[in-house]
């Protein structure tokens, strides 16, 4: 409600009216109420007031987004301050950084955790980021995704992990998630503590084992297995053996497209988004990997994906991220410990044992140079010999299970 002691004097048409000067000037409309038009033509509200022997002003909004009664009855809201000897300038400041803690403190953990992988997972993997999203949305933010950051308690983190504990390493992962995203937080000043910190160490992880890798005669058996699937599609098993044929991590294979490969001249060029060490990576394809690519081609090359999941629904996506993880669990060729991973150090080590050097098979399983120095003066790619060390494998393999 207008103060009523205040003989205002404004009106619309007369604020309409009002042309911009070179110089800014003032309409008044009373109690230290006027409109400054400014040289630019636009129209601003402000309170003028006098507190000890200052004399402040206070900008209220603009007109005529805030028109004469609303402008009348916060101008009577600011006299009141005064009257009171409180300062509005002050006053207001305090209330907004009110409004705005307030408004941190409502912000949910499961909407702030996206904001995190926006602002700090844009450079990893797209495989890097599903498989953190999917940990958050299956063990983590069931039991707090929806408390506000602030409610989030060391006993909710406690509460998680402790049912994970029969998989430890997942129990770490997702502490160690929560612990990340509330660090993000406190640098955002929405917290100032984090929840996460006080339940480190609670899971003892088993220390990290290599993956395994075969033997030549392992390696046959594993083959011939593969070959003798019947029931599973022959995507997947087109998959497992380009896998071991091309080197690639998993994720690079599995989220593989057609317009990547090159089959006249047997090259493959992976993007720098799928590439775990952020560089792009190119495959130099052995004869054998171009006929299974060729033969894959009449199945798949319809679509964007070269292996597309067959499951009902899943029409344009790739193989999911387990697909090969199972298809190789079943195998049974007595390595039960086998992996997908393990195809790498598989052919990695054939080549070694062969007479492959060592830069060379760095480069074929896309490695970094661990030494910052020589990474810096090493560009070689080594296309000759790594096209030579993926044809020697393949042949290898033909030759080992002939």
């Amino acid at each position: 409600m207008a103060d009523r002691s205040v003989n205002y004097a404004l009106r619309a048409m007369v604020i309409n009216a009002a042309k911009p000067r070179a110089k800014p000037y003032v309409l008044t409309d009373g109690g230290g109420l006027y409109v400054e038009v400014l040289a630019t033509g636009s129209k601003v509200w402000r309170y003028s007031y006098r507190l000890g022997s200052r004399r402040p002003k206070l900008t209220i909004g603009p007109y005529p987004e805030i028109g004469i009664a609303d402008a009348r009855d916060k101008h009577a809201q600011l006299r009141a301050l005064v009257v009171r000897g409180v300062d509005p300038i002050k006053f207001t400041r305090e209330a907004e950084a009110q409004r705005e803690a307030e408004d941190r403190a409502r912000v949910s953990f499961a909407s702030f955790a996206k904001q995190w992988i926006a602002d700090t997972l844009f450079y990893r993997s797209e495989s890097y980021r599903s498989q953190t999203i999917r940990l958050l949305d299956a063990y983590v933010n069931p039991t707090i995704g929806e408390k506000a950051l602030a409610e989030v308690k060391p006993a909710h983190v406690l509460a998680i992990v402790e049912a994970l504990k029969h998989v430890p390493t997942t129990a770490d992962r997702c502490r160690a998630l929560i612990q990340q995203i509330f660090n993000h937080a406190i640098r955002k000043l929405l917290v100032d503590s984090n929840p996460a910190v006080a339940i480190r160490g609670v899971i003892k992880v088993p220390p990290k084992t290599h993956h395994r890798h075969l033997s030549e005669k392992e390696l046959a058996a594993f083959w011939k297995k593969v070959n003798m699937q019947h029931t599973a599609g022959a995507v997947t098993i087109y998959a497992a053996k380009l896998l071991m044929l091309t080197m690639v991590r998993k994720s690079e294979l599995r989220l593989a497209k057609w317009e990547e490969f090159d089959l006249k001249e047997a090259t493959w060029d992976i993007p720098v988004v799928r590439m775990k060490m952020r560089s792009p990576h190119r495959v130099y394809l052995s004869r054998q990997a171009v006929i299974l690519l060729r033969e894959l081609k009449k199945m798949t090359g319809h679509g964007e994906y070269v292996f597309p999941t067959r499951f009902f629904g899943g029409a344009g996506k790739p193989i999911s991220d387990a697909t090969l993880n199972h298809f190789i669990k079943r195998l049974d060729f007595g390595v039960p410990e086998f992996s997908p991973h393990g195809t790498r150090g598989t052919a990695a080590t054939l080549l070694r044992e062969n007479g492959f050097a060592r830069e060379v098979v760095e480069r074929l399983l896309a490695h970094q140079e661990r030494s910052s120095v020589v990474a810096a003066y090493t560009h070689a790619e080594f296309a000759d010999e790594r096209r030579k060390a993926l044809q020697w494998l393949a042949d290898r393999i033909d030759a080992i299970i002939a």
